[in-house]
C-alpha cells in the first residue's frame, strides 16, 4: 500500500502507485484544462505531486511544452537567480565488490586497474583542485567494506579540509557512497561533509535486483532507504538521482519525486539536490545493450519537469553530458554543475596513461575550468564557488526554508559574486578576468539592499587590493 510516510520503500516507493501514475498521465496527457490548471498551479511556486507531474511529462502538445520550458527557467530564476555552482568529483577509490551490469567497477571485471588513492595521494590531489580554483568537492568511491571503511572516508575528509595551498582551499566535500548505518552518517555529519548523495540508479524493483545480481547493492530496500537513516544521523542535506537509461525514464521520473516527496513528508525537508546522469560508455559497459535510453529532447524535458515539480531542491548536471546538452539545461533548470572533471581515481595531479584508465565513464565536456567559468559568464551566468550557506549552518530546515521564501538570495547572490573575484584574482586567465569582472560591475547594482551592497564592494576591493579571502554573509 502507498504511504509517502512510512519507512518502508516498498510503501513510499510503491510500484502499483506508480503504475496508477503512469496510466492517469495516459489518459490526461492531452487533456487541455487539466493541463492548464497544473501549470497554473506550478505557477504558484510551491512545487507539484508525482501525478501531476507525470501529466506535464506525457504531455505532447507543443504549445503546451514550450509553456512549460519557460516557467521552469522562470522557476529556477526565481529561487537560485542566475548563478550556476562549480565543484568537481574526486575520485578515491574503485575498488568494488558489487556487480552492478552498467558500473565498470563491478567486481567481475578483471581487467580495469584497480586504485585507491592514499592520504599523500589525496593532498597531491586536492592541490591540483585547488590550483585550478575549486572549493567544492564531491567524493566518490566504490563499496568495499575491507579497503573502503569508515575511517578512510573520515581521514581523506579530515585530509582534505586541513589542505591549504597558497589562496586555496576546500571549503565544501560532499560524499557519494555506499548505503551505510545511522552511526556511519552520525560519524560523516561529524566530520563536516556538506550533502550526502546517493543514486538510487532506478526505482524499478524487479529491473534493480536484475541490475546489481551480487553485492551488499542488491538490497533494494536498504539502499533506498539509505537516505532516512542519513537524516536519522542528522545529515539533513542528502542528494537523490536516477541513472536515466537503465529502465523506462517515465517510471523513474515518477518514482524520484515520489521520493523527494517521502522525504518532505518523514522529515520537513526534501532534497537538497537531484542530480539526472544519462547512461554512458565506460570499460566493460556498451550503453546500447540497455534499450531505455533518452534522446536528448526527452531528457530535457525531465529537467523542466523535475524543476517545476521541486522548485527549491538544486539540480545537478556532469560532465557525461556535452556541452550543447548542459547549456540547453541550464535554461531549464540546473543549478549545479561540474567542470574539468576526472572520473578516475585520481587523475588531477597527473593524468593517467590510456592503459592504465580507471575511470568510471567518458567525459563528454574536457574543458578546463576557466574555459566553463568563462562559458557561463558569456551567457550572463554567475559561476559560484560559495559554499556559505553549509558553513554558516544554512542546511536542511533552515535552507529550504530561506529558499522556499525566497531570502536565500540575499545570502548567495553577493557570497556568488565575492568567491567569483577570488577565482578571477587567482585562477582566472586574463581573458576571463576581463570578462569576469564586468559581470561583476554590472551584478553588484543588482543588490537589492544598499548596505549589503556597500559590503559587497568593500569585500571586494578587499579581495584584490589587500589579498583578503573568504568574506560571506
Amino acid at each position: 500500500m502507498y504511504d509517502v510516510n512510512s519507512k518502508c520503500a516498498d510503501d513510499f516507493i510503491n510500484h502499483e502507485e506508480i503504475l496508477e501514475t503512469l496510466a492517469y498521465a495516459d489518459e490526461n496527457k492531452e487533456n487541455v484544462k487539466l493541463i492548464d490548471a497544473i501549470i497554473e498551479k506550478a505557477k504558484k511556486r510551491k512545487g507539484l505531486t508525482h501525478r501531476e507531474a507525470s501529466v506535464l511529462l506525457a504531455c505532447p502538445i507543443e504549445e503546451k511544452n514550450q509553456e512549460i520550458y519557460k516557467l521552469a527557467e522562470q522557476i529556477k530564476k526565481d529561487f537560485y537567480g542566475n548563478r550556476i555552482v562549480i565543484f568537481a568529483p574526486l575520485y578515491l577509490s574503485n575498488y568494488c565488490i558489487n556487480g552492478c551490469t552498467y558500473c565498470p567497477y563491478h567486481a567481475k571485471n578483471k581487467h580495469i586497474p584497480r586504485k585507491q588513492l592514499s592520504q599523500d595521494d589525496i593532498r597531491r590531489e586536492v592541490i591540483a583542485l585547488q590550483d585550478m580554483g575549486h572549493k567544492r568537492l564531491a567524493l566518490e568511491a566504490g563499496e568495499d567494506p575491507v579497503r573502503n571503511t569508515m575511517d578512510y572516508y573520515l581521514e581523506s575528509i579530515k585530509t582534505i579540509y586541513g589542505i591549504k595551498h597558497k589562496n586555496g582551499a576546500i571549503r565544501r566535500v560532499n560524499i557519494n557512497i555506499a548505503a551505510t548505518t545511522v552511526d556511519n552518517y552520525r560519524l560523516l555529519k561529524e566530520a563536516g561533509i556538506g550533502t550526502y548523495i546517493l543514486f538510487q540508479e532506478t526505482y524499478h524493483k524487479e529491473s534493480y535486483l536484475e541490475l546489481h545480481p551480487t553485492g551488499p547493492k542488491h538490497d533494494y530496500n536498504y539502499h533506498t532507504e539509505a537516505m532516512d537513516r542519513a537524516m536519522e544521523g542528522g545529515i539533513d542535506d542528502v542528494g537523490l538521482g536516477v541513472l536515466f537509461g537503465l529502465d523506462k525514464y517515465r517510471y523513474e521520473f515518477a518514482g524520484l519525486l515520489m521520493h523527494a516527496e517521502h522525504l518532505e513528508a518523514a522529515f520537513g525537508v526534501g532534497p537538497h539536490t537531484i542530480s539526472v546522469p544519462r547512461l554512458k560508455h565506460a570499460d566493460d559497459i556498451n550503453p546500447e545493450e540497455f534499450d531505455n535510453g533518452i534522446d536528448d529532447d526527452t531528457f530535457l524535458k525531465i529537467i523542466a519537469c523535475i524543476r517545476i515539480a521541486v522548485p527549491y531542491t538544486g539540480m545537478i548536471i556532469s560532465t557525461r553530458e556535452g556541452k550543447n546538452c548542459r547549456e540547453r539545461a541550464l535554461h531549464l533548470g540546473i543549478s549545479q554543475i561540474s567542470g574539468a572533471s576526472r572520473t578516475s581515481v585520481g587523475g588531477y595531479y597527473e593524468p593517467e596513461p590510456e592503459d592504465e584508465s580507471s575511470e568510471q565513464f567518458d567525459v563528454s565536456d574536457n574543458r578546463t575550468l576557466d574555459e566553463v567559468v568563462r562559458w557561463l559568464m558569456e551567457m550572463d551566468y554567475i559561476p559560484s564557488f560559495c559554499t556559505a550557506c553549509y558553513r554558516e549552518g544554512r542546511t536542511g530546515d533552515r535552507f529550504m526554508s530561506l529558499c522556499k521564501s525566497g531570502q536565500i538570495q540575499n545570502c548567495c547572490h553577493p557570497n556568488a559574486l565575492m568567491t567569483l573575484k577570488e577565482y578571477l584574482m587567482d585562477y582566472a586567465s586574463p581573458e576571463t578576468r576581463t570578462i569576469g569582472d564586468k559581470l561583476i560591475d554590472k551584478e553588484v547594482l543588482n543588490v537589492p539592499s544598499e548596505k549589503v551592497r556597500k559590503v559587497v564592494l568593500e569585500n571586494l576591493r578587499l579581495i584584490e587590493q589587500d589579498n583578503r579571502r573568504d568574506f560571506r554573509f
